[in-house]
């Protein structure tokens, strides 16, 4: 399973988590929760009412109810168990992909670093800049509505970003999209991809 399945897998638990603690939880409400666009999260519901995971009944005043199936109840027993299980050992390979990475930042001289995508790859990166004394001074990501991640500001638009001396890839959703627009903005010898997202660079 590559890093876009695991994400999409990641995600669907977390609607079916949300729903089943919140049946008349708002599709608004929901992108809150999953820290993505209103029409991203609008899209992961659909998924899971077309696989079935979950059914919705009309409520007043043009509310929708929303109840986990069986399936929906199973899915989310299996994909919890799967999340645990794997979580620990992403953990960890990713904690040393971003130490490698952030190696690599000094041999080029780097101090101040922009993340690109917020993401529990962004969060690992975060805390393992305290060890390798690196500078986050913000993260870019146009496709959440967080303002705020870990105590950084999260930027929107590429021109607001304070300054810094490169860029490293932390999206874990589209991690190569989001490499070839900024290497088509800043050029690509200003970003950095740590090796856990087995990112092919050479074909961008």
């Amino acid at each position: 399973m590559d890093i876009k399945e695991e994400k999409q897998e990641q995600m669907t638990l977390e609607v079916l988590d949300a729903v089943g603690r919140k049946s008349d939880i708002s599709q608004r409400h929901l992108a809150q929760e999953l820290g993505v666009a209103l029409g991203l999260a609008n899209s992961y519901l659909k998924r899971c009412v077309r696989k079935g995971l979950i059914k919705i009944s009309d409520a007043p005043a043009n509310r929708y109810l929303y109840y986990l199936t069986p399936k929906g109840f199973s899915e989310k027993s299996r994909l919890t168990a799967r999340y645990l299980k794997n979580s620990f050992s992403f953990y960890r390979e990713a904690g040393d992909s971003c130490l490698q990475a952030y190696e690599q930042c000094k041999q080029n001289g780097w101090q101040k670093i922009i993340l690109c995508g917020v993401s529990d790859l962004a969060e690992i990166a975060i805390l393992r800049s305290y060890d390798a004394e690196i500078d986050i001074v913000g993260l870019y990501d146009p496709h959440t509505e967080h303002q705020r991640f870990i105590n950084n500001d999260v930027f929107h638009d590429l021109d607001n970003v304070p300054g810094h001396h490169g860029f490293l890839i932390t999206d874990l959703n589209a991690p190569k999209v989001s490499y070839e627009y900024l290497a088509s903005k800043v050029g690509a010898e200003k970003i950095i991809v740590p090796d856990v997202l087995r990112l092919d660079i050479k074909e961008s």
